[in-house]
């Protein structure tokens, strides 16, 4: 496909470079270009992004898919017509936060759905070597946080929880910041999930490691999100919510050094991140989090 015009999307932390691309006849796609990428290691890739999409995931399909000249590989995606939806929620009713959830936990069940190829790493084996880096990583780093105690208690404590999961297909970055609100002729928007670029295998509920964005968000949008994918409040498995803080613990000891060559600005918010995982969950001795709601009624505001 040939562009008439190119724009960089200075948007984002992945190493791709994005681009607004524009055709000689006026049509809009996005171009993504992974320099470093190999093409035979991207081409299962691309085969399951069709996948999604002939699904029914509302996504920035790719539409084509080859190798650069010099090496490296480039897609083109359909552009999405819309708006970023974290701040979109925030002129939303309690209502649409918590519907738009319920949205995004039904499309990750989708995502979720695809076979996985054979001979993957035992989960349990892949995670605790996992922990073991984020943990040294982070001992070797100049940073603390306060109560990173009960951090390092929850993931020792928690660790069995591993033995036997399942692994499944993964976006790979499955929060707020990855998903627009697209526009429609008529109605409100659709959820639109971007960025599969970090697509991965692993524990269906690990996907959900990243929700602490959601929640900051719109702890009604989280919550919908969790219920969206699990068929109902009723029906969330303890389990989920043990093994869901083991993750997002891990995440928070490796999100602190990850920071430090960012500057300070994501020092602090990534210190602040902890801080709300230790409020919301009482220093971890409460696994159902203090946002996770429902909308209140309409005779109950206050």
């Amino acid at each position: 496909m040939e562009f008439a015009s190119k724009t960089l999307i200075e948007k984002g932390w992945s190493s791709d470079r994005k681009y607004r691309a524009v055709t000689p006849e006026g049509e809009v796609f996005l171009l993504r270009e992974m320099p470093g990428a190999e093409y035979e290691m991207w081409v299962p890739w691309y085969e399951r992004q069709k996948e999604f999409a002939r699904r029914g995931v509302p996504m920035c399909d790719t539409l084509e898919f080859g190798p650069m000249p010099g090496g490296g590989v480039c897609a083109v995606q359909r552009w999405i017509d819309g708006e970023d939806l974290e701040p979109a929620l925030a002129r939303m009713t309690e209502e649409e936060q918590y519907r738009y959830g319920l949205e995004a936990g039904r499309i990750l069940c989708i995502i979720h759905s695809l076979p996985v190829p054979d001979g993957l790493p035992d989960w349990e084996e892949k995670f605790n070597k996992k922990i073991e880096r984020k943990i040294k990583g982070y001992l070797d780093c100049p940073l603390r946080f306060e109560g990173d105690g009960a951090v390092f208690r929850y993931l020792e404590e928690n660790r069995g929880l591993l033995k036997g999961r399942p692994n499944a297909c993964q976006h790979g970055d499955y929060h707020v910041g990855n998903m627009m609100l697209e526009n429609r002729a008529e109605g409100p928007g659709q959820l639109t999930v971007i960025d599969f670029n970090r697509e991965d295998f692993g524990d269906p509920w690990e996907e959900f490691n990243r929700i602490v964005w959601c929640a900051a968000a719109s702890p009604l949008f989280a919550s919908g999100r969790i219920d969206g994918y699990f068929g109902g409040s009723e029906k969330v498995p303890e389990l989920f919510w043990r093994l869901l803080w083991l993750y997002i613990a891990s995440n928070t000891l490796s999100s602190v050094y990850w920071a430090i060559p960012f500057g300070e600005r994501e020092i602090k918010t990534m210190l602040r991140q902890a801080a709300d995982v230790l409020r919301w969950t009482d220093g971890l001795t409460n696994p159902v989090p203090a946002w996770y709601e429902r909308p209140r009624e309409k005779g109950d505001r206050t």
